[in-house]
C-alpha cells in the first residue's frame, strides 16, 4: 500500500497553495503559474544553487528557490523590489565577466543571460574588473567552445555525469580562474552526444554545424524521427531554405524525452549530399553500368529476377534483409511479403542497414 503524500500549505505572492511534502520554492511557484529566472536549474539534473539568480524571500531573508524545500506556512515573495534588486546586481556580476559579442554570437535570441540582461534592463554593467581570458581551442570535431562565455552554471558538468554516465568534464581551479574542463585539461573521454550543448544557457557550447548557417527565427522546425537506429528518437529539425541547419530534441517528446547520441544530433548532413539518389537505378545488362530507370521499370525488374530464382531454386534461395529503421508496420508488411509471396521464413533485419 502506497504511503499518502504529505500535503504543505504556503502563500507565494499572496497565492494560497498546496504541493506535496518535498517540492522546492521553484517547483511550487511553477505550478501557479510564477516564474522565477534561473541560470543553473534544469529538470534533468540535480540542484545547486550555483547562479543564486532564483533568490527569493522568506522571512526577509533571501534563499535560493531551487534547493529550497517548502515548510508549512512559509510566505514566499519572488518579486518584491529588495529581491529584484539583489537579482539585477547578481546578472549585473555575471555579466561583468561576459563578453558583449551579442550581436555576432550564434545564441542571440536564445541566450537565458542575454533575455535576463534586456528584462533587467542591464546595459552597461556597473562591476568592472579584470576579465578571464581563455585560449580558444578547436580540437573538438562537432562542438565549439568558448570558455570566455561560459558562467560557471554547471548544468553541462552535471548532466554529463549525472544523466550520460560519462564524466568527460568537471570543474577546475578555484575562484577567478575556475573552469570547466576534461580531468588535467587532458584529451576528454567524451561521445560527443552533444547534451552539454542543448543545456548551455550561453554561447559557451555550441555545434560546430549550427556557426553563421542563421538565426533561430528565420528556420522553421519539423519534427522527425531519428533513422539511425531502432530506438526511433523524436528530432527537431530546424529548416532554413529547405536545408537542415540543426537538430535539436524537446523534453516530454519522443522515448529519447530530449536527449540525443551523437549521430542523432550532428549526423544529418547526408540529408543534403548530391550523392544521394534520386531515381532508382537498374543494370539493363550483364556488366552494364547502372542507368537512371523510373520506378515502374525498377520495381518491374526487381519482381521478374525474384520470380526466376524462385522457379528455378526455391524460395529457400531467397532471403529478406529489412532494417530496425523502418516503422513497424513497413517490417510487418515486408515480412508478410516474405513469407505470403515469396514462402520463405529467410527473413532478419540489421539497426545498421
Amino acid at each position: 500500500m502506497e504511503k499518502p503524500i504529505n500535503s504543505i500549505s504556503l502563500v507565494i505572492d499572496g497565492k494560497q497553495i498546496s504541493v506535496p511534502s518535498g517540492t522546492t520554492i521553484l517547483d511550487a511557484a511553477k505550478q501557479v503559474g510564477i516564474t522565477i529566472p534561473a541560470l543553473c536549474y534544469h529538470p534533468k539534473v540535480s540542484r545547486s544553487g550555483a547562479c543564486r539568480v532564483c533568490i527569493v524571500e522568506v522571512g526577509g531573508t533571501l534563499v535560493t528557490a531551487c534547493t529550497t524545500p517548502v515548510s508549512g506556512g512559509m510566505e514566499v515573495i519572488t518579486n518584491s523590489p529588495y529581491v529584484e534588486n539583489m537579482r539585477r546586481d547578481l546578472i549585473d556580476l555575471i555579466l561583468s565577466d561576459h563578453p558583449y559579442d551579442c550581436m555576432v554570437c550564434q545564441k542571440t535570441g536564445e541566450c537565458e543571460l542575454q533575455e535576463l540582461a534586456y528584462k533587467y534592463s542591464i546595459r552597461n554593467p556597473v562591476f568592472r574588473g579584470e576579465r578571464r581570458q581563455y585560449a580558444q581551442k578547436d580540437g573538438n570535431p562537432f562542438i565549439d567552445r568558448d570558455m570566455e562565455k561560459c558562467i560557471l552554471c554547471g548544468r553541462c558538468v552535471k548532466i554529463c555525469d549525472e544523466v550520460q554516465g560519462v564524466g568527460a568534464i568537471d570543474f577546475a581551479y578555484k575562484g577567478f580562474w575556475a573552469k570547466v574542463c576534461p580531468p588535467f585539461e587532458q584529451d576528454l573521454n567524451c561521445e560527443f552526444c552533444g547534451q552539454c550543448v542543448m543545456v548551455c544557457p550561453t554561447g559557451a557550447l555550441i555545434g560546430k554545424n549550427w556557426v553563421a548557417r542563421g538565426r533561430y527565427w528565420n528556420m522553421r522546425e519539423v519534427e522527425s524521427t531519428c533513422p539511425y537506429c531502432g530506438v526511433g528518437c523524436t528530432l527537431s529539425l530546424h529548416v532554413k531554405e529547405n536545408e537542415i541547419v540543426r537538430v535539436t530534441a524537446k523534453e516530454g517528446r519522443g522515448v529519447n524525452d530530449g536527449l540525443l547520441c551523437v549521430k542523432g544530433r550532428f549526423g544529418y548532413q547526408f540529408v543534403s549530399s548530391p550523392d544521394r539518389l534520386k531515381t532508382p537505378l537498374i543494370r539493363r545488362r550483364k556488366g552494364g553500368d547502372l542507368e537512371p530507370a523510373t520506378w515502374d521499370e525498377a520495381l518491374g525488374v526487381v519482381a521478374s529476377r525474384l520470380k526466376r530464382v524462385k522457379e528455378q531454386y526455391g524460395p529457400d534461395a531467397i532471403a529478406g534483409l529489412s532494417s530496425a529503421r523502418c516503422t513497424t508496420e513497413d517490417n510487418y508488411l515486408f515480412q508478410k511479403f516474405m513469407r505470403a509471396a515469396v514462402g520463405t521464413n529467410n527473413v532478419d533485419h540489421c539497426a545498421r542497414l
